[in-house]
């Protein structure tokens, strides 16, 4: 069989965002780009791959999918940061808590992002997601898409990644984050590449569904949705990358894991009268400026656009690292997938 796949995911931007202590995973947003897909790095620790294709040795801080932490008490001051990273007009003080870490920023008066960082990282905008409270000064914050807004003293606020900012006023700005610390101001490292199993989800006849059942009833499924694939994901040890309003885009280090948290995630949505559509598609990530992106995401989009209703699809580079005594697999045939060169194949996993 052979045809052209097309997906809703066919122009994508993902970007990290940090979450809570102890909670593994992260969150992002699916939207139209003409800059490369770019996918920010939660944190260090996976083997990196060299142009060979042979795993490389261990290179921190990078990417760690390896293990899920086990949340514990504990508690760092921030009066005695672990790290401290400088740059132009300001500086970072963190502590790393589990998989989050939370800063101390301080911007002097003066700074603006555009002039002092974006000539690190090489971006049009600031493609960080902040999450934090501002203790002292005040910042100006405009988005890509024009809108605008000011955070002052006792603020708690959310900037979604596509923006410029600076410090209004005399003082200096201060405020604890606890999601962009680890990669903000970071510049760029073309050699920074690792092989991971992407996974796409998506909820099959989720437009009709929200007519059918109206925004609230929607809404509340669509939570109950979430909690339950987020609970796969981390049971499987994988890491969220982002939701598209009814999708899920996580990566694992091993395809088995991938597939097995795909089938977990259908099983759990037939629970809550939810219909799934899964594709998985091992390949190579770089991360540049902080952020990492490759035609392996592009890939996984597509392919999850192949898979039938509560059907878990795969590549067939994922198809050759799983295991035939562990996974029934069945051709499911040639695509070519928009925007790629070359038919695919891809396969169904029937058990």
């Amino acid at each position: 069989m052979s045809g052209r796949a097309s997906s809703r995911f066919s122009s994508i931007s993902v970007s990290f965002a940090g979450v809570p202590p102890g909670r593994p995973g992260v969150a992002l947003g699916f939207r139209g780009r003409q800059r490369p897909l770019l996918v920010k790095p939660p944190l260090g620790g996976l083997l990196p791959n060299n142009r060979s294709g042979r795993l490389a040795a261990l290179r921190p801080p990078l990417f760690q999918l390896a293990s899920c932490p086990v949340p514990k008490l504990q508690r760092k001051s921030l009066n005695q940061p672990e790290t401290v990273r400088k740059f132009p007009h300001g500086h970072i003080d963190s502590v790393a808590l589990g998989e989050s870490e939370v800063g101390r920023w301080e911007f002097e008066p003066g700074w603006k992002w555009s002039t002092d960082i974006k000539p690190i990282v090489g971006t049009e905008w600031c493609l960080n997601r902040h999450v934090g409270v501002v203790i002292e000064g005040s910042l100006h914050v405009v988005l890509a898409d024009g809108t605008t807004m000011d955070f002052v003293q006792g603020d708690a606020y959310e900037i979604p990644p596509g923006h410029d900012a600076w410090v209004v006023g005399d003082m200096p700005y201060i405020t604890y984050e606890w999601t962009s610390s680890r990669v903000f101001a970071r510049a760029p490292d073309d050699d920074d590449a690792i092989v991971v199993t992407l996974l796409f989800s998506d909820i099959v006849g989720s437009t009709s569904m929200l007519e059918r059942l109206g925004d609230k009833a929607w809404h509340d499924l669509l939570v109950a949705h979430n909690a339950a694939m987020r609970e796969q994901i981390a049971h499987h040890r994988g890491r969220e990358f982002d939701t598209s309003g009814d999708g899920f885009l996580a990566l694992f280090e091993g395809a088995a894991r991938a597939v097995r948290c795909g089938r977990g995630m259908i099983k759990a949505a037939n629970e809550l009268g939810l219909r799934l559509r899964v594709g998985c598609h091992t390949g190579e990530v770089i991360f540049v400026a902080g952020y990492a992106h490759g035609v392996a995401v592009h890939t996984t989009a597509r392919v999850v656009a192949l898979a039938g209703p509560d059907e878990v699809v795969v590549s067939s580079t994922t198809r050759d690292l799983l295991s035939a005594n562990d996974f029934v697999l069945e051709p499911a045939g040639s695509f070519e997938l928009k925007g790629l060169t070359g038919a695919r194949e891809v396969f169904r996993v029937a058990g």
